[in-house]
């Protein structure tokens, strides 16, 4: 019998080769983002300060349905997210749409413009958002001037304005980045298509929509995900006011782990609720989006 080695087959080197590049990012991962997320799932489970926490059991998860300013801020997220969202997507679609016309000129020039608030930094544009609907900000400003209001209004000082203005610069800030994802699946679609149904006249109805479910799919997931993250608006925009009429959830987790005296316990508990609320939306929206035959 002969006591050569097997030689690999070119199979397993390959899925070696493979194994081997995806080692380091695996590691890193499981270090840096899963070995926390386990740490953060005890931590919700218990109460204390510092070193000296304690088992609690559910007693963060039953502290949250008690507490008026975190139920306050979940209605405030559901309020962005059932107002913001679907506006933002039907705008993304209907300008994808109009910028993937052949007879378009400077589409390119249109294309950027459209796209360039996202390169912006979020704190950035969140701050100019504030001083745009501040008291002598430019929006105030206009509207006196054509005589549209008596005196400056403070929208930053009135609930709903609060939350509108957060809403619209949100709108001003991802519109542009779901464009793309719809401009992409409309450049995959064969303008063929559109020859073809241009007899029925509703080519966005019958083939637009349909064609680009996918797409939809897939930037409904993320703008939920998203939204029901929403940190940076609601902290530097409005600071979570008039008291509390604004504030995200997570905003409000912010606020518990360094504004308030710290609980990490009580926010590691609120940050696995927002997990669970995001990862029911995503499962809701793959049951009713994806329909495959």
């Amino acid at each position: 019998m002969s006591n050569k080695p097997r030689k690999m087959t070119l199979e397993k080197k390959h899925n070696l080769t493979g194994w081997a590049f995806l080692a380091p990012a695996t590691f890193l991962i499981a270090v840096f983002s899963f070995w926390p997320m386990i740490k953060a799932l005890v931590l919700s489970f218990q109460t204390g300060k510092g070193t000296n926490m304690q088992m609690a059991g559910f007693t963060n998860y039953i502290r949250m349905f008690q507490d008026d300013v975190f139920i306050q801020s979940i209605k405030n997220t559901f309020f962005y997210f059932i107002l913001q969202v679907p506006i933002m997507l039907v705008v993304a679609m209907v300008l994808a749409c109009i910028l993937n016309k052949k007879d378009l000129r400077f589409k390119g020039f249109f294309r950027t413009m459209i796209f360039l608030p996202c390169t912006t930094s979020l704190v950035a544009y969140a701050i100019i958002f504030r001083s745009l609907f501040a008291n002598d900000g430019l929006v105030n400003y206009v509207l006196v001037n054509l005589g549209i209001l008596d005196k400056p209004y403070n929208f930053l000082t009135q609930p709903f304005a609060a939350k509108m203005v957060i809403i619209l610069a949100l709108l001003w800030r991802w519109t542009g980045y779901n464009m793309v994802f719809f401009l992409s699946g409309l450049q995959n679609i064969e303008y063929s298509v559109y020859e073809a149904a241009k007899i029925d006249g509703q080519t966005f109805f019958k083939i637009t929509v349909p064609l680009l479910k996918p797409t939809i799919l897939l930037t409904a997931i993320m703008s939920t995900n998203g939204t029901l993250q929403l940190f940076d608006e609601s902290i530097n925009l409005t600071d979570g006011g008039p008291a509390n009429a604004s504030i995200s959830m997570s905003h409000y987790i912010y606020n518990l782990c360094f504004k308030y005296v710290p609980n990490f316990g009580y926010a590691a508990a609120m940050s696995f609720f927002i997990l669970l609320l995001v990862a029911v939306l995503a499962f809701i929206q793959m049951r009713v989006g994806d329909k495959r035959d």
